[in-house]
């Protein structure tokens, strides 16, 4: 399976599969057969080869499901899935391109359909937490407190304790802004920051929080941004970065399919903490793999990231 790589010479770059070559093939084979206004049927073989090569490495599948659904677009998971009724990886494509679809402004997307399609994913493959992250990811998009929320969380806990896209979606879905508070964002980093082993996939957690808490405190502007500068001063964020910054870019260290999104993450914060030595060295530890989030809350992400990235490059 890919990890992320140092690479010397590479021009920044934006792309959804990351270092995932196996999954930039096919996402790339999906364009192109849409781009010619006709599919090609050998796409679904391709799509069912990638995810099936994921095995039980559920990270890695719920990677490569959300690029290939925002690849596909509408059409081509309810084809593929329409010619495979028992495929459980095309019924899950279908779900996540319905979850992104519905996203959208203005898109109409049965939720609960979507869900239903969600549950006969799951008895097919039961040990697969996906099916029930995509079920997750339905709550956050009604914007309201749910009741099956507990039971979903504990599906998924008990299949992949460590889940990484689990754990963002269960970080939005209890943030102030969507069905949660603060509060309960402090109760579910508090849950798992003991317990979740420092590599783990779901290891960006408490760092998303500092960020997303971070771009929310700068958004208004006025005096919630003058003080923007105090919060990377915090003891619980000055600690999150020491971690991250001392281990996070060593060859190695993280292993999972969203790697090099999390040293986006962490060389943005430490951008913003004012830490440029360590925020040079994660910057080129990404290799010039750039992300849209965090990067895009200050405008083109290829574009802030490159500037940051050519800067920590000048040394080399």
């Amino acid at each position: 399976m890919p990890v992320f790589r140092r690479r010397k010479g590479s021009r920044p770059r934006l792309l959804p599969e990351l270092d995932d070559a196996a999954l930039g093939r096919v996402r790339r084979r999906v364009l192109t057969c849409w781009d010619r206004g006709s599919l090609d049927t050998p796409v679904m073989a391709l799509m069912a080869e990638v995810l099936d090569e994921a095995g039980e490495d559920w990270d890695r599948k719920s990677h490569r499901l959300r690029v290939l659904a925002a690849a596909s677009g509408r059409a081509l998971p309810g084809i593929w899935r329409q010619h495979n009724p028992h495929n459980q990886a095309a019924l899950l494509l279908e779900a996540w391109s319905n979850v992104l679809q519905a996203g959208q402004q203005g898109a109409s997307i049965d939720l609960d359909a979507t869900r239903e399609t969600c549950r006969r994913a799951a008895e097919l493959l039961p040990a697969d937490p996906t099916p029930w992250t995509v079920h997750l990811a339905t709550l956050r998009l009604e914007r309201s407190p749910s009741a099956e929320l507990a039971a979903i969380w504990r599906e998924i806990k008990a299949r992949d304790p460590w889940n990484r896209e689990a754990h963002l979606q269960a970080l939005g879905y209890l943030s102030p802004d969507e069905c949660g508070s603060s509060s309960q964002v402090l109760d579910l980093l508090d849950t798992v920051r003991s317990a979740m082993p420092p590599n783990a996939p779901a290891a960006g957690l408490e760092l998303t929080a500092l960020v997303r808490n971070h771009q929310r405190s700068m958004g208004p502007g006025g005096v919630a941004a003058l003080g923007a500068g105090e919060f990377w001063r915090r003891h619980d964020a000055v600690a999150a970065l020491d971690h991250a910054a001392h281990y996070w870019p060593d060859p190695g260290y993280l292993g999972h399919a969203q790697a090099l999104a999390d040293l986006n993450l962490l060389a943005y914060a430490l951008i913003k903490a004012v830490r440029p030595s360590e925020a040079a060295h994660t910057l080129r530890a990404t290799g010039g793999q750039a992300t849209p989030w965090p990067w895009n809350a200050e405008g083109d992400p290829l574009e802030r990231f490159s500037h940051h990235y050519a800067r920590a490059r000048e040394n080399d």
